[in-house]
């Protein structure tokens, strides 16, 4: 069992930057996939980037180039760096982890059995 607690999440306008945060209840190096999925208003949970416990990661191609997923694990924390926000990445963020996850279901919110609470995040034009 693993408890996630993220953090981070505000508003601001198009075009800036946040870093939300994830915090385990337990060492970040012994979790092998945690991944940062996203859920706005009236549409499906997606999945935004996964690392795994060797550092390798996948993004969304929505967006590839412009979010960054990285753990630091003295500070036992998982991260997501966003830059250049536009308002069609306003959501609820979550922090999920696993044991195991395929690699072909990475991004499949149903194959992570650990959540936070999410954390908002909103971007205004």
């Amino acid at each position: 069992q693993v408890q996630l607690v993220e953090s981070g999440g505000d508003s601001v306008l198009s075009g800036g930057s946040l870093r939300l945060s994830c915090a385990p209840s337990r060492d970040i190096a012994s979790i092998m996939y945690m991944a940062w999925f996203r859920q706005a208003p009236g549409k499906e949970r997606e999945g935004v980037a996964t690392i795994d416990s060797g550092g390798r990661t996948q993004y969304a191609a929505s967006v590839e180039g412009r979010f960054t997923i990285s753990k630091e694990n003295a500070k036992n924390t998982l991260y997501l760096q966003m830059n250049n926000l536009s308002p069609a990445d306003t959501a609820m963020y979550y922090c999920a982890a696993d044991s195991w996850v395929a690699y072909s279901l990475r991004f499949a919110s149903h194959a992570y059995a650990h959540w936070g609470q999410g954390t908002q995040v909103t971007v205004s034009s």
